[in-house]
């Protein structure tokens, strides 16, 4: 039987709210494969794996490894910004979510689906890549910088479109992606994003020169997610 998931939009959610409300089906789901009933309905209402879908509020979020010196706003910046900052434990260095932009949470078991980390990485990456071929852009990786970019090779012309950060324990995985389709870029200027100084972000909107519908873009996404990773759904 294929590996199934559960699929939920919770719309725009604080970035803590939604970090807690991930872990605990997380928690759970590690609970269960150490008692050996990790295919079952958990009390959240998780069943083998969850894809979470979530806008945030302004927030930047630093990974365990990353550096604060890359987050360029003091406190009191960062609250006329209205803009909250967290220090979190998945991988990766700081980043930027916000209103038009997709945040992904797949909560899988690595096991069930019978994949790495690094080839886990590589899907993700493949589904956003999926995604924006579908609206003519033609996204790949760069060497040593997870996510998905644009013109990664061409100096001075290089700019990430999706960010992806996650964190694995029993193969259990959190965290995700971040898939700018109608985001205020401004607010990346006041980071280093992911570490670069030298690199450029983008969006959906700015590369097609229009304002996308979100729900059709998250339908897309959804579904490539379904066919680059081989699960079903489930309710």
């Amino acid at each position: 039987m294929r590996y199934r998931v559960k699929y939920e939009d919770i719309g725009s959610r604080d970035y803590k709210q939604t970090w807690d409300y991930q872990a605990e089906i997380f928690k759970e789901l590690i609970e269960g494969k150490k008692t050996g009933q990790s295919n079952i309905t958990t009390a959240t209402g998780s069943l083998h794996g969850t894809l979470i879908f979530v806008e945030h509020p302004h927030v930047y979020t630093l990974g365990k490894n990353g550096s604060e010196n890359n987050l360029l706003l003091d406190l009191i910046q960062l609250r006329a910004k209205d803009a909250k900052f967290y220090r979190i434990d998945r991988g990766g260095d700081i980043t930027y979510h916000g209103p038009g932009q997709i945040v992904g949470y797949p909560i899988f078991d690595l096991e069930e689906l019978n994949i790495g980390l690094k080839e886990y990485i590589f899907r993700l990456e493949e589904a956003i890549i999926n995604t924006i071929r579908e609206f003519g852009l033609n996204g790949s990786r760069l060497e040593g910088g997870a996510g998905v970019w644009l013109d990664p090779d061409v100096q001075g012309k290089a700019r990430k479109i999706c960010a992806i950060g996650v964190k694995a324990s029993r193969y259990i995985t959190m965290h995700g992606f971040a898939f700018n389709v109608n985001t205020d870029l401004s607010y990346f200027n006041y980071i280093n994003p992911c570490g670069f100084t030298d690199k450029g972000v983008t969006s959906l909107e700015k590369e097609t020169g229009k304002k996308q519908e979100m729900n059709k873009v998250k339908n897309i996404v959804r579904n490539k997610f379904r066919d680059t990773f081989g699960f079903d759904w489930t309710e």
